[in-house]
């Protein structure tokens, strides 16, 4: 299992911009970053913390003392009017912000030292906080937990192009229980997806967590806000449909439990619409409706046009995002089991339709063969396990 961990930014300690505080002095050659009271006897304490600008908004603002201890530390950004939490070192010298900061911020900081004779000095200034670019926020492929199937395929969906593709895979770790080998693959500027080499094993916890806020990811944009998710495997539930045979088969954590005929998309150029067959390759189940209308609308043949439909369908289990359906069709029983003739969809008589719609949940795995059909393309659902491993290994940006 690849395990792929965000990178690491060091802390800097800076003087600050600042006021003079009234009644307050400036020690000789100091930069004008500290305010000190001074105290006949006893050196004053100085303060100082994180840079002015450009402070990474994943790195946190640091407030030292030298010379005394820290007596209260304050840090708000007056453009939300929050205070910002930290903690002080055991001996009280450092005080480290442990509150998210925000991009393109300002954090007033107004913090007090005391030195040895109890003389305080207080410093006051600003943080600011980089202004990026952009900010690419990632969405999750899937809700952030749930119930699936061996089939899962898990990812990101990002709102800006990812440029420097490398520096945000680095910031993506996947881990399972048990473990398996698996790996990343960019399906564009702006999506991508992890599946293991082989099915999820039935029973796996998979947690899918990012770290990429922070993060420059190219073009002067910046990781957005993390997100982190866990799933959960259930059962293996597989079905291989043949369209040489005209026959699903359903296997249970590798056992034969259903055979049922069926009949596939067409192959026949026969008019209106011509040959529609299934997809070939490795589909998942997506969802599924117990009634849904099927109108032929959804890919363009509307009313009116030669070879229009629309017809009420039960138990329907959706495999594509291009209107693939296992599901009862009253009308191609006659030939269900010996004849390819409907649109696309793997027709079944009501009893088998039904208990694929009762077994078979979100996840489970469709295997298509000898259909006539192009492979399923990645976009098209869940046709990631279309693509052998060779090929998928080698759409990660940190191939080799």
């Amino acid at each position: 299992m690849i395990r792929i961990a965000g990178l690491g930014l060091g802390v800097l300690v800076l003087a600050a911009c600042s006021g003079q505080t009234a009644g307050t002095a400036y020690p000789a050659g100091a930069a004008g970053a500290t305010a000190t009271t001074t105290s006949p006897g006893a050196p004053a304490a100085t303060v100082a913390f994180a840079p002015a600008d450009q402070l990474n908004p994943k790195d946190p603002i640091v407030v030292k003392a030298s010379g005394g201890t820290l007596q209260a530390v304050t840090v708000t950004n007056p453009q939300t009017g929050n205070a910002v939490q930290g903690g002080l070192s055991p001996d009280k010298t450092t005080w480290t912000s442990t509150d998210h900061l925000r991009y393109a911020a300002t954090y007033q900081v107004v913090a007090t030292a005391v030195n040895q004779a109890g003389a305080a000095t207080e410093q006051r200034g600003e943080v600011h906080t980089l202004k990026p670019a952009g900010v690419a926020t990632p969405a999750l492929f899937q809700p952030a937990s749930g119930d699936f199937g061996v089939g899962l395929i898990i990812g990101l969906k990002f709102d800006h192009d990812i440029t420097d593709k490398a520096a945000a895979e680095k910031s993506f770790k996947v881990t399972s229980a048990p473990a398996q080998e698996g790996g990343w693959y960019w399906v564009g500027k702006r999506e991508v997806h992890f599946r293991p080499k082989d099915y999820w094993k039935a029973g796996s916890t998979v947690k899918l967590e990012t770290t990429t806020f922070g993060t420059p990811i190219g073009g002067g944009v910046y990781g957005g806000q993390d997100v982190s998710a866990t799933y959960k495997v259930h059962d293996s539930w597989v079905a291989k449909a043949d369209g040489k045979t005209h026959q699903i088969q359903a296997f249970h954590n590798g056992q034969l439990v259903k055979t049922a005929p069926t009949s596939m998309g067409k192959t026949a150029d026969t008019p209106p619409r011509g040959a529609t067959p299934t997809f070939t390759g490795t589909h998942t189940v997506l969802g599924k409706e117990e009634h849904k209308i099927m109108d032929s609308c959804s890919y363009g043949v509307c009313e009116g046009d030669p070879g229009y439909y629309s017809a009420p369908e039960n138990w329907n289990v959706r495999i594509s995002n291009d209107g693939e359906y296992l599901h009862e069709n009253l009308k191609t029983v006659g030939v269900q089991g010996s004849a390819n003739v409907s649109n696309g969809c793997l027709n079944m008589n009501t009893e088998n339709a039904k208990w694929f719609f009762d077994n078979f949940n979100v996840g489970d795995v469709v295997e298509v063969t000898n259909s006539g059909g192009p492979q399923l393309a990645i976009n098209n659902g869940h046709g990631d396990w279309a693509i052998s491993w060779s090929a998928w290994k080698a759409g990660s940006a940190l191939r080799g």
